[in-house]
């Protein structure tokens, strides 16, 4: 059982989750209310007192905000920080947080060695700068803890001198989540990369926190198995970070999510309280499963250091499907249709419509269309993986032709060997140069590179809004055509996702950031996800953009319980 100190510790991140509206692991914020001091290495801290009600009144937020405005890397600038676009939004720095001093430093690199706490400009201005760009911290400090004893001796010496702090494992989210907002240490987890062991027979995986992912899925490939994640950003991604963000990615639809294949974790709490709950069993009913708090709690309830993860056997058969479709039932009734008859081999259903395809077109020039005797209203592609290549292929084959047949499908291809395979998913994938295991036609396995597309498309194209909505797959596309009627010609509405698991990615391009088109944008947009009973966050998480509109997808009552006191 969680000792009354760490839960204490657990509180502290949480409500101060509330309060600053962003995901972040700041510890003491119990110390709030009273005066404390404590002793850590022969140091005496003191923590400043501030009553709760100014505590909450320090922090002004508006519902439009978007882009964090870069401020001056100034002790006096990173008191407050502009979110503007719509209004100004100032957010404060609470006073009753310390600043960073010698001592401190002199006590990690005691810790640590120098090697790992990073002082280093350029190493600290891509840490505190986010992969869109959007959002930009103030750190003056990364450090780089290589095992789990590092870390918790750290967090107990940052929560004694009520030092925030912000975890970050590869920093590719895409909502701010993963850099400081102002002047908290970056704890990056890149130095926690071991692999500690695999069962075969299980087919368990244990690693640490900061093992990439792409590493990880190449490790496994040569055990004759697969990671059940796959994600566009696998190359620079840790399996800590995709596990803090509860990370879907592309084979949900085949795998479920993360809550449903880790069967352990491994966490330091805010006060460097180890949390061992790094069972390999796939079941256990002793008592409350505390892990599923930490996937997809974005690093607010403490650092997750090692995972055990589920992981099932590669399959020799997979297959590729690129289909065009003329309106948005089609691509509905193709989904039924493909897990009516394609049922367990179905491993990806992903959509496009029309403007997302010439985008992909104009801006990537290796891009090809794989059905170039028009530019159709929706495409959809499918992969299918299983264990017998002949009777798959039929399988997906027959399902192709009665698609036809039936008036889904207009016009599709089905790739015969390695480059056709990559060329289509060229066009979908996201972020990263990766690989994937493909299936040609001589039931071989290679290695084909899958390549960066749309997202990369849509940030060559100029600006761009993106929002990862969950919703009733009947409703998804609506949305897209609201919003095109809403703005009109001011920006370009681009919709893609996963169709399978019901994912929509909304993207409004324009030539630059905008404040009439965000005004537009927003609130409207969770709004009308709020009115149809979905998520405002699918896969990405809340960070520092969508903090505070979890009321647009979480009830009072239900927020109430994230900051239950006790």
């Amino acid at each position: 059982m969680v000792n009354r100190m760490a839960a204490t510790a657990a509180y502290r991140l949480l409500n101060q989750k509330k309060l600053l509206h962003q995901r972040r692991l700041i510890p003491n914020f119990s110390q709030v209310n009273r005066s404390s001091s404590s002793s850590v290495a022969g140091f005496t801290h003191h923590c400043a007192t501030a009553p709760r009600k100014q505590f909450l009144a320090s922090y002004r937020w508006d519902l439009q905000k978007f882009t964090l405005i870069n401020m001056q890397h100034s002790m006096s600038a990173i008191h407050h920080r502009n979110f503007g676009s719509v209004t100004s939004t100032i957010v404060q720095r609470n006073p009753v947080f310390s600043t960073i001093n010698n001592d401190d430093l002199i006590y990690f690199e005691k810790i640590l060695g120098p090697k790992k706490v990073i002082q280093d400009h350029e190493e600290l201005q891509t840490a505190n700068t986010d992969w869109m760009h959007k959002y930009k911290g103030s750190s003056k400090l990364m450090i780089q803890p290589e095992n789990t004893t590092e870390l918790s001796q750290i967090l107990e010496y940052c929560n004694s001198r009520c030092l925030a702090v912000v975890p970050q494992g590869g920093n590719t989210g895409l909502v701010g989540g993963s850099v400081p907002v102002f002047d908290e240490i970056i704890v990056n987890t890149r130095r926690m990369n071991s692999i500690i062991s695999f069962d075969k027979v299980s087919g368990v995986l244990v690693c640490e926190a900061g093992c990439i992912l792409e590493n990880l899925i190449s490790f496994l490939d040569k055990e004759g198995f697969i990671m059940p994640l796959d994600l566009g950003a696998k190359g620079s991604c840790q399996i800590g970070g995709n596990i803090s963000t509860n990370a879907g990615g592309l084979r949900l639809v085949r795998y479920g999510s993360l809550h449903g294949t880790v069967l352990g974790l491994e966490v330091v709490l805010a006060n460097g309280s180890v949390i061992d709950m790094l069972g390999t069993l796939r079941k256990d009913n002793t008592g409350y499963d505390l892990k599923h708090l930490f996937i997809g709690s974005e690093g607010s309830l403490g650092i997750i250091t090692k995972v055990s993860i589920l992981t099932p056997p590669k399959l020799s058969s997979v297959n590729i499907a690129f289909l065009a479709c003329q309106d948005y039932i089609s691509c509905q009734k193709l989904l039924f249709q493909a897990k009516r008859r394609l049922g367990e081999i179905l491993s990806a259903f992903e959509f496009l419509d029309a403007q997302a395809m010439n985008l992909a077109l104009h801006h990537l020039d290796s891009v090809r269309n794989p059905l170039p005797s028009s530019i159709y209203n929706f495409y959809v592609l499918i992969e299918t993986t299983g264990s017998n290549e002949s009777n798959d292929k039929e399988k997906l084959e027959a399902f192709l032709l009665h698609a036809m047949e039936s008036g889904l499908v207009t016009d599709g291809a089905l790739a015969q060997d390695f480059s056709q395979a990559s060329s289509f998913w060229h066009i979908r994938e996201v972020e990263n140069l990766i690989n994937i295991i493909c299936m040609i036609t001589l039931n071989m396995l290679i290695l084909c590179t899958r390549f960066q597309g749309i997202p990369e498309a849509l940030m060559k194209a100029g600006a761009v809004y993106k929002y990862d909505l969950s919703l009733p797959v009947e409703k998804m596309y609506d949305l897209v055509e609201e919003m095109r009627i809403r703005l009109g010609g001011a920006a370009n509405v681009v919709g893609y996702g996963h169709l399978g698991d019901g994912n929509l990615h909304l993207n409004v391009s324009a030539p630059q950031y905008d404040d009439a088109i965000l005004a537009q944008i927003e609130p409207f947009v969770y709004e009308w996800t709020s009115r149809h009973r979905g998520s405002i966050s699918a896969e990405h998480g809340l960070g520092l953009m969508k903090a505070e509109k979890i009321y647009y997808s979480k009830s009072t009552e239900t927020v109430s319980l994230h900051y239950y006191e006790g």
